[in-house]
Protein backbone atom coordinates (compact mmCIF):
# COMPACT_ATOMS: atom_id res chain seq x y z
CA UNK A 1 0.00 0.00 0.00
CA UNK A 2 1.28 3.65 -1.47
CA UNK A 3 1.39 5.29 2.49
CA UNK A 4 1.14 8.52 1.10
CA UNK A 5 -2.02 8.00 -0.62
CA UNK A 6 -4.18 5.97 2.00
CA UNK A 7 -6.67 7.34 4.22
CA UNK A 8 -6.16 6.64 8.03
CA UNK A 9 -8.44 3.48 7.81
CA UNK A 10 -6.55 2.17 5.52
CA UNK A 11 -3.54 2.84 6.86
CA UNK A 12 -5.02 1.88 10.51
CA UNK A 13 -6.52 -1.47 8.76
CA UNK A 14 -3.27 -2.49 7.50
CA UNK A 15 -1.85 -1.51 10.77
CA UNK A 16 -3.77 -4.37 12.75
CA UNK A 17 -3.28 -6.69 9.98
CA UNK A 18 0.79 -6.73 10.65
CA UNK A 19 0.09 -6.77 14.58
CA UNK A 20 -2.20 -10.19 13.68
CA UNK A 21 0.69 -11.85 11.53
CA UNK A 22 3.54 -10.59 14.30
CA UNK A 23 1.59 -12.04 17.12
CA UNK A 24 0.94 -15.06 15.56
CA UNK A 25 4.40 -15.64 15.45
CA UNK A 26 4.91 -17.80 12.14
CA UNK A 27 6.41 -15.32 9.51
CA UNK A 28 10.09 -15.57 9.31
CA UNK A 29 12.53 -13.00 10.98
CA UNK A 30 13.57 -11.20 7.98
CA UNK A 31 9.64 -10.89 7.32
CA UNK A 32 8.93 -9.19 10.54
CA UNK A 33 11.26 -6.90 10.25
CA UNK A 34 9.80 -5.94 7.13
CA UNK A 35 6.60 -5.65 8.82
CA UNK A 36 7.85 -3.95 12.04
CA UNK A 37 9.42 -1.57 9.63
CA UNK A 38 5.98 -0.70 7.68
CA UNK A 39 4.29 -0.16 10.79
CA UNK A 40 6.36 2.05 12.22
CA UNK A 41 5.97 4.18 8.91
CA UNK A 42 2.17 3.66 9.09
CA UNK A 43 2.21 4.80 13.08
CA UNK A 44 3.99 7.82 11.73
CA UNK A 45 1.47 8.49 9.41
CA UNK A 46 -1.45 8.03 11.64
CA UNK A 47 -0.12 10.50 13.96
CA UNK A 48 0.39 12.84 11.41
CA UNK A 49 -3.21 12.62 9.85
CA UNK A 50 -4.36 13.13 13.45
CA UNK A 51 -2.32 16.18 14.63
CA UNK A 52 -3.46 17.44 11.25
CA UNK A 53 -7.34 16.59 11.81
CA UNK A 54 -6.61 18.64 15.44
CA UNK A 55 -5.29 21.50 13.94
CA UNK A 56 -7.98 21.54 11.47
CA UNK A 57 -10.52 21.25 14.69
CA UNK A 58 -8.82 23.70 16.54
CA UNK A 59 -8.90 26.11 13.23
CA UNK A 60 -12.95 25.67 12.94
CA UNK A 61 -13.11 26.14 16.84
CA UNK A 62 -11.90 28.90 17.28
CA UNK A 63 -13.63 32.66 16.82
CA UNK A 64 -11.71 35.06 14.45
CA UNK A 65 -10.18 36.92 16.84
CA UNK A 66 -8.46 34.00 17.93
CA UNK A 67 -10.13 33.31 21.47
CA UNK A 68 -11.70 29.62 21.76
CA UNK A 69 -15.23 28.98 20.87
CA UNK A 70 -17.09 26.89 23.31
CA UNK A 71 -20.16 24.88 22.06
CA UNK A 72 -22.78 23.38 24.75
CA UNK A 73 -22.20 19.59 24.49
CA UNK A 74 -25.44 18.15 23.16
CA UNK A 75 -26.90 14.38 23.34
CA UNK A 76 -28.21 13.17 20.33
CA UNK A 77 -31.93 11.93 20.27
Amino acid sequence: MNQSNATFEQSMARLEQIVRAMERGDVPLEESLKLFQEGTELVRSCGKLLDEAQLEVKKIMTAQDGSPVEEAFQDEP
